[in-house]
């Protein structure tokens, strides 16, 4: 939490108005039962009017003194908890920002979106709650106890016995409701069963996850039917023990009248100060709750700030050199991912010249798509150079080489918004016409001349309102008004049919003859006329060749081209 607390900075002036302006009002209502005190024996007892008028008066005068303090505090409190989860929630939204690939498939996005959301929260209503009421509440409980020693030692020895004891009982109640959070394990068997439905229901595993989930919810069940008895009990003897204490005062108090060391105004006085500390032991108890889930999050939020990026974003880099032979080149690269027991490159060894178009194809799960990932820098080779445009990635400024290298990746991803705004991500300034012409060349000119607003077309969230053949082309396009110098489309035509392919396969081809286009597919019909294939296979280069070659020297190739050619396809190409 300490780390966090930097996030203050510049509202220390908050910090310090909303426990004092708390103070105040606690100060206030530490006076309260005196003016009671005095009216009933002052203004009652002699039927003294005007002294009952001026003191309602003074009473009223004090509740709107407290009630301007209170409110106050509260709004130097929440500006200061406020302002600093704001701060908070941006400098870890930057740091996220900052990680790289591995740091985000380490710690996952379902993480971070917890950490960046709930956990802030909670750290925020944490702060909120400190400055109002840590000081207050053992301040009030303080000052009461003190207020009833001096209106009679020996009647407030009661406070002495009873206080202790309530804060035993309301201490024990905070000891169980805590244990409750081990509990909350049933909500992971709970989420996989409905995310995983569908898998379920394909397996017939129905019943085998009914059983897990009855067993979880029961221990569960049997567990809370524990506390809940516990604070069943807790609760009610709680408040025995303060009306014990109460009763005890009357008793004493009236002793005390009656031998003319006390007055009844002073009697009431006291049994108010007793209610007072019942009601602060309650406020700090439900304090030390919320703090200890704040520190709890802070210390999953300080963890993602403990997270270090192996992939120095930060360096100012050199300037890429003006000639260059080779567009691409990976010089005897391994790959090995965090906390993986192998590589899942071994020995990556190519040149790509400038305008070239490059296939690479293999099995599911033969590093196709971690090839591609390491020329925009989103991996660093474990072992090796990836050389971009004549120099290596390492020594580039990541953000230089990102503008040079158009991805898109194998999840269609577009953002809410117009139609145009997804298409001027890689390029802020891109014109209509540019835009049309990406989308020509994407094949996605018909989605748009589909819409009734066109460009102006509204996308709703990660592009529901679009099937996946048209995320892909958009995506596609979108890649393509950015104009890079190297294309790399990482299996991302999976959803289109073959006639389409083909066209976007031969628009492709028209493109720049210094661009160079990365083809990542399953599919051979989709690089049948790259200049040069690349063949995986367990992270490992097999062969690379035109698509004739390879058929007449790769067997990995040919299983893979004769598995999937059929009549359809061959009208296609």
């Amino acid at each position: 939490m300490k780390s966090l607390l930097k996030y203050l900075k510049g509202y220390e002036k908050e910090c310090v108005l909303a426990p004092l302006f708390k103070l105040l009002e606690a100060t206030f209502e530490l006076f309260v039962p005196l003016v009671m005190a005095s009216i009933i024996d002052k203004g009652i007892r002699y039927s003294d009017k005007p002294h009952i008028f001026k003191m309602c008066l003074l009473l009223v005068g004090l509740g709107i003194i407290g009630l301007v303090c209170s409110i106050t505090a509260q709004f130097f409190a929440a500006k200061a908890a406020v302002s600093f989860s704001a701060k908070l929630r941006h400098a870890l939204f930057k740091h996220i920002g900052s990680l790289s690939f591995t740091e985000i498939d380490t710690l996952g996005t379902s993480t971070l979106i917890t950490r960046m959301t709930s956990d802030v929260n909670q750290v925020q209503n944490g702060v909120n709650l400190v400055l109002r009421l840590l000081l207050r509440s053992p301040f009030v409980v303080a000052g009461a106890m003190i207020m009833a020693f001096t209106i009679d030692v020996k009647a407030a020895f009661v406070f002495a016995v009873v206080i202790p004891v309530v804060c035993i009982i309301v201490f024990i109640i905070i000891m169980y409701k805590m244990v409750q959070k081990r509990l909350d394990r049933v909500l992971k068997i709970t989420r996989e069963n409905l995310t995983g439905v569908r898998v379920i229901r394909a397996f017939n595993r129905e019943s085998n996850e009914k059983k897990a989930f009855d067993k979880s919810n029961n221990s569960l069940t049997g567990l809370q039917l524990f506390v809940g008895r516990i604070s069943a009990v807790l609760n009610p003897v709680t408040y025995c023990v303060i009306n014990a204490g109460i009763v005890a005062l009357i008793a004493v108090g009236a002793i005390r009248v009656n031998m003319g060391h006390l007055t009844q105004g002073e009697v009431v006085a006291l049994v108010n100060y007793m209610s007072q500390i019942l009601i602060e032991v309650i406020k700090l108890a439900n304090l030390i709750i919320t703090v200890t889930k704040a520190l709890a999050s802070a210390k999953r939020v300080e963890e993602v700030f403990g997270t270090k990026s192996s992939i120095d974003e930060s360096a100012p880099g050199r300037k890429a050199r003006g000639r260059y032979k080779y567009s691409v080149e990976f010089n005897h690269v391994d790959l090995k991912y965090k906390g993986a027991g192998e590589n899942s490159l071994t020995n990556i060894n190519f040149k790509v010249e400038p305008g070239e178009t490059v296939g690479i194809i293999g099995g599911t799960g033969c590093g196709k798509s971690s090839i591609v990932n390491m020329i925009p820098r989103f991996y660093d080779a474990t072992k090796g150079s990836v050389m971009v445009n004549g120099m290596n990635v390492k020594d580039w400024n990541t953000e230089n080489l990102r503008n040079t290298v158009g991805v898109v990746l194998q999840k269609s991803v577009l953002f809410k918004g117009t139609i145009r705004d997804n298409m001027r991500w890689g390029k802020k300034d891109a014109t209509d016409e540019e835009i049309y012409r990406a989308l020509d060349i994407a094949q996605a000119r018909e989605v748009v001349d589909g819409k009734e607003d066109g460009l102006d077309e509204m996308v709703e969230q990660e592009g529901r309102n679009f099937s996946g053949g048209q995320r892909q082309r958009l995506t596609i396009a979108r890649a393509v008004v950015k104009n890079p110098s190297i294309l790399i489309l990482d299996d991302s035509a999976s959803a289109l049919d073959f006639a389409t392919d083909a066209k976007l396969r031969k628009s492709l081809r028209e493109l720049d003859k210094n661009t160079t286009v990365f083809i990542v597919s399953q599919r051979t019909s989709s690089m049948q006329h790259a200049d040069k294939i690349i063949v995986l296979d367990d992270g490992k280069i097999v062969d690379i060749g035109t698509h004739d070659d390879l058929l007449n020297s790769c067997e990995e190739y040919k299983e893979i081209y004769y598995s999937q050619v059929s009549k359809e396809e061959k009208e296609a190409q």
